[in-house]
C-alpha cells in the first residue's frame, strides 16, 4: 500500500462515516451481544461506544484463540534478567491458569462489578490477575508494585477493592523490595479494609501472612475450580487506573470494556503493522497504562506472542539487554520510553553491543511516554537501522493519539514529530479562547469531541470532575494538556505540557524546543529545561545537562558551548545563560522527567516529589548542582 495513500484513505472513511468505521473494526472480535448503537451521545460525558453490546474481553484475550486452533501458540513470553528465569506460556495455558485464578476469586465472593487491587511485580501472575478480574467480570485496579504505602493506602481507599492480589517482593538491581509489609501498612491507613489477599510467594524471599485475610495465591489456585467467561455490559468499567491528580487525591481514570477491546485489537495491525503470528514487546510496566494496553490486552486480543520483561535497559546485565532479548524471541516491534533509549545511550554512545545481537527479526522502534529529542531518535535509526517511531499518547486515551501507521505503510518519518492523528482523532491546535489556529500554529492541544472508542469515558465516581478536568475549557473538545502544532502535512508535535511554557519578559518559549537544542551537543546523553523565578523578566530558563559516558572535558567549557548553540539556534530573546551539569535527573518510574520538581527546588522551595519517583537521590543532585551556583 502506498505510504501516504492508505493512511489518507483511511483517515478519510473515518471522517465520512465514524460509526461505520468503528462498526467494522468491531467486526474482528467476538460479542456476546451485538450493540444496538455504535455510538451513543446522551450517556456520561460525552457519550459511550457499543451501548447494549455485551462482550467479555477475556474470551476474546485467550479462549477465543484456543477455539480457533490456536492454543499452542505462544502468548506470554516471560524474561527475568532480575531473577534469572524465563517462562514460555501457550495461551491454551495461560487461559487455564487464567481461569484457575478466576476460580480462586469467585469462591471468594467477587463477582462483577467488585474491584480487585493488584499490586505486583512484573511477573505472569500480575497478567493473570488482569485477566481473572476480566473473566469474571470484576474491576481491576493496578497500582505500581513496590508504591509507598500511603499511596497505596489512598488508591484502596477510593477504588473500595473486595480483594488485593500482591506478591512477596520485587526485584531492583541489587535489592529485593519486600511489598507485603508495604500493602499491610497501606491496608492499616486506609480506612476501607479489602476482605483478602491473595498472594503470590516468591522464592527469594517469603512474606508473613495474615490469619483470615491472606492467602497464598498459587495455593488458591490449585484449589479452585476452573471459572468461565462472564459477558458484561461494553460500557461496564473494566479497570480503573490511577494518576496523581492536583489536590493530593489520585484521580482514577475508568477504562470501559467493548470501545477498549475495539481500539486496541484494531491499533495492533494499524499502528504497529504485527500479525498474529509475530511476537511484540512492549518495555513497560503492567502498572502503567501502556502496560495494561501493549503488555497484556492489545497483543493478547490479536493473538500474537507478547514479551514481559522484568529488568532495566541498563544494568541487567548491561546496556545490550534490550538488544538480547529483541534478537532471543524474534521480537518483531520494540515498544519502549525515550527515556530507555537515552539511558543506553549515556553508557553506550556507539550501541557497541548491537554487533552481539542479530535483529534481523526487528521491523520497527516505537517510543512513548514522553516526546522523544530528535538528536536521539536519529542516533537509534542510524545504528539500528530501523524507522523510530514516536507517537503520543496519554492515561486518559489508553491508546495513541497520533503515530506513524506501518499497516498503512509508514509514512516518511519526522523526528521529534509524533506522527499523525489516528483515525479516531481530530487533533488541532486551539487558542487560549478554544479557536482552532492555522496549521503552523502553536497553541493548546486539542481532540474533537467524541473521543474514539478505548478512550476513557469518564473518572471513577465523578462525571463532573471528568467534565471539569478535559471538557470544560474548550467545549466541544477534549484539552490535553499538551503544548504543541499541527504542521502543514498533517504531523503533531508535542513541545510538553502547556504549564512547561515558559514566559520569558512577554515572549512564550517552549522548554521542549530548548531541550531539543540542548540534546544536539555531542556531549550532552539527556537534559531539562526549566523556567526559573526571575524578579525581572518573570522566568528564565535554566538547563540541566547528563553527560555521555567517557566525556571529560571541563563543565564550564562544555556550558559555555551549549549557551552560544541556544543563542545562535533560538536567539537571543531565550535569555538562556546558565546550564548546571548533574549525574542523573529525576523521574518517575514510567520514565518522565520531574520538571516541576526541579523547577521547585530552582526557586528555593520545597521538591515536593511524587509517589512515583524513581530514584529520590536524584533530587539531591539537582540540589547540589543549584546550591554549587
Amino acid at each position: 500500500m502506498d505510504q501516504n495513500t492508505g493512511y489518507a484513505e483511511a483517515y478519510a472513511a473515518w471522517q465520512s462515516n465514524p460509526e461505520a468505521w468503528w462498526a467494522k473494526a468491531a467486526e474482528g472480535l467476538d460479542w456476546a451481544k451485538r450493540w444496538d448503537r455504535v455510538f451513543d451521545p446522551s450517556l456520561g460525558a460525552f457519550g459511550q461506544w457499543f451501548a447494549s453490546g455485551e462482550i467479555s474481553i477475556c474470551h476474546n484475550a485467550l479462549d477465543r484463540h484456543v477455539d480457533a486452533g490456536h492454543g499452542d501458540r505462544r502468548a506470554l513470553i516471560w524474561d527475568s534478567p532480575a531473577a534469572g528465569a524465563q517462562r514460555v506460556l501457550t495461551y491454551r495455558e495461560l487461559r487455564d491458569h487464567t481461569a484457575k485464578l478466576a476460580g480462586a476469586l469467585v469462591a471468594r465472593g467477587i463477582g462483577r462489578g467488585d474491584r480487585v487491587v493488584i499490586y505486583m511485580p512484573m511477573v505472569p501472575e500480575a497478567v493473570m490477575a488482569m485477566l481473572a478480574c476480566a473473566r469474571i467480570g470484576a474491576i481491576h485496579s493496578v497500582v505500581f508494585g513496590g508504591f509507598a504505602a500511603p499511596e497505596l493506602a489512598k488508591r484502596i481507599e477510593d477504588a473500595q477493592p473486595r480483594a488485593v492480589i500482591s506478591a512477596s517482593c520485587g526485584i531492583e538491581p541489587g535489592r529485593l523490595v519486600a511489598y507485603k509489609p508495604l500493602l499491610d501498612e497501606a491496608i492499616s491507613l486506609s480506612a476501607h479494609k479489602p476482605e483478602c489477599c491473595l498472594i503470590l510467594q516468591r522464592p527469594m524471599l517469603a512474606a508473613e501472612m495474615v490469619a483470615d485475610r491472606d492467602y497464598d495465591l498459587l495455593g488458591a489456585m490449585e484449589a479452585a475450580a476452573p471459572h468461565g467467561c462472564v459477558p458484561v455490559a461494553a460500557t461496564d468499567p473494566l479497570y480503573i487506573l490511577y494518576t496523581s491528580g492536583t489536590t493530593g487525591k489520585p484521580k482514577g481514570v475508568v477504562r470501559d470494556c467493548g470501545g477498549y477491546a475495539v481500539a486496541l485489537h484494531n491499533s495492533m495491525s494499524m499502528i504497529y503493522g504485527i500479525k498474529p503470528e509475530d511476537t511484540y514487546w512492549c518495555a513497560s510496566d503492567v502498572g502503567w497504562v501502556v502496560g495494561h494496553s501493549y503488555i497484556v490486552y492489545a497483543p493478547l486480543l490479536l493473538g500474537c506472542t507478547t514479551v514481559m520483561y522484568e529488568g532495566k535497559p541498563v544494568g541487567t546485565p548491561d546496556a545490550g539487554a534490550f538488544w538480547r532479548v529483541c534478537a532471543e524471541h524474534k521480537v518483531r516491534v520494540l515498544f519502549t520510553a525515550p527515556t530507555a533509549l537515552r539511558a543506553i545511550r549515556q553508557r553506550d554512545p556507539e550501541l557497541s553491543f548491537l554487533a552481539q545481537y542479530d535483529l534481523s527479526s526487528l521491523d520497527a522502534l516505537y517510543l512513548a511516554g514522553e516526546r522523544c529529542d530528535p538528536p536521539t531518535a536519529i542516533w537509534a535509526a542510524e545504528h539500528l537501522g530501523k524507522p523510530v517511531v514516536d507517537h503520543w499518547w496519554q492515561t486518559e486515551t489508553g491508546w495513541p493519539i497520533t503515530a506513524g501507521f506501518r499497516g498503512y505503510g509508514l509514512f516518511p518519518v519526522k523526528p521529534g514529530s509524533g506522527g499523525r492523528a489516528g483515525p479516531g482523532y481530530d487533533v488541532q491546535a486551539l487558542d487560549d479562547a478554544g479557536l482552532p489556529l492555522p496549521r503552523g500554529q502553536s497553541g493548546n492541544l486539542s481532540i474533537k469531541l467524541p473521543l474514539p472508542p478505548g478512550c476513557a469515558p469518564t473518572l471513577w465516581g465523578s462525571d463532573d470532575h471528568y467534565r471539569r478536568s478535559y471538557l470544560a475549557d474548550f467545549p466541544g473538545w477534549y484539552r490535553t494538556g499538551d503544548a504543541g502544532e499541527v504542521d502543514l502535512d498533517g504531523d503533531v508535535w508535542i513541545m510538553g505540557r502547556t504549564d512547561d511554557l515558559i514566559n520569558v519578559a512577554g515572549h512564550r518559549l517552549s522548554t521542549g524546543q530548548m531541550e531539543e537544542i540542548l540534546s544536539g551537543h555531542p556531549a550532552v546523553a539527556e537534559c531539562a529545561v526549566i523556567g526559573a523565578a526571575d524578579s525581572l523578566k518573570g522566568q528564565t530558563p535554566l538547563g540541566f545537562v547528563v553527560l555521555k559516558a567517557g566525556v571529560e572535558r571541563s563543565h564550564s567549557e562544555i556550558v559555555s558551548e551549549l549557551v552560544a548553540l541556544m543563542r545562535n539556534t533560538l536567539g537571543p530573546v531565550a535569555a538562556f545563560k546558565d546550564a548546571l551539569v548533574v549525574n542523573r535527573l529525576p523521574k518517575t518510574r514510567s520514565g518522565k522527567i520531574l520538571r516541576a520538581s526541579i523547577r521547585r527546588l530552582a526557586d528555593g522551595q520545597d521538591a515536593n516529589p511524587p509517589p512515583t519517583i524513581d530514584d529520590v537521590a536524584a533530587l539531591d543532585d539537582i540540589s547540589a548542582a543549584l546550591g554549587g551556583k
